[in-house]
């Protein structure tokens, strides 16, 4: 956990959000996602807000041990190997443009008729965004054939839902994962060394954990 102290105090941020969402009255709980949304209403109206808020939610309280194991999984490793500051940076960036996009496209759609007013208030909440992110960046992590075949199944999972759904969360997580292989030169070590300039120990390959 001190290796990747930003992964795990934001956990720990959706583990008590969840808890209050959990404990609420249908009701409450219905404004609570309303009013943390990045849809365009809160957009319009409190937009640091929405884009901050919205990434410390998740819809279902009882998701929230499968998110845990997402976030070991991918923004832990990419937190440990880039540092907090260039993996903050890549989630942020991520979420805060993925969000922003994909809701022009949701207003793009409304004020053409394709997809009715009732959009602009849609919840739109969790950290699927940022996870996208560092699912694209870790693949630099990889080598030879892994970093191929990683390379080719997370396209292929966010690339498939959008061609066949095309919903504006789909659009997010392919914007998301392209921003984050984007972020390669944030990879890359001036001094040709591991994380933060220091050279990798002998025994150990530069692809490992």
């Amino acid at each position: 956990m001190r290796s990747s102290p930003g992964t795990h105090l934001w956990l720990a941020v959706i583990a008590i959000t969840s808890l209050v969402l959990a404990l609420s009255p249908d009701g409450f709980e219905t404004y609570l996602l309303h009013r943390n949304s990045s849809n365009l209403y809160q957009l319009a109206r409190h937009p640091v807000r929405a884009l901050l808020g919205s990434a410390f939610w998740i819809q279902d309280p009882a998701s929230l041990l499968f998110y845990a194991v997402l976030f070991e999984l991918f923004h832990a490793p990419v937190e440990r190997w880039l540092g907090t500051a260039k993996w903050l940076f890549t989630v942020a960036t991520a979420h805060i443009a993925a969000t922003l996009v994909s809701q022009q496209v949701v207003l793009h759609a409304i004020a053409h008729h394709d997809v009715p007013r009732s959009m602009a208030h849609v919840v739109d909440i969790g950290v699927s965004y940022g996870l996208a992110a560092s699912a694209g960046v870790l693949a630099y992590r990889l080598h030879g054939v892994r970093r191929g075949l990683y390379l080719a199944g997370a396209v292929a999972f966010f690339l498939v839902p959008l061609l066949a759904d095309r919903t504006y969360t789909d659009l997010g997580h392919a914007i998301s994962l392209a921003i984050g292989l984007a972020c390669y030169p944030l990879t890359r070590n001036p001094d040709g060394g591991g994380p933060h300039g220091k050279p990798f120990a002998p025994e150990r390959r530069p692809g490992a954990h």
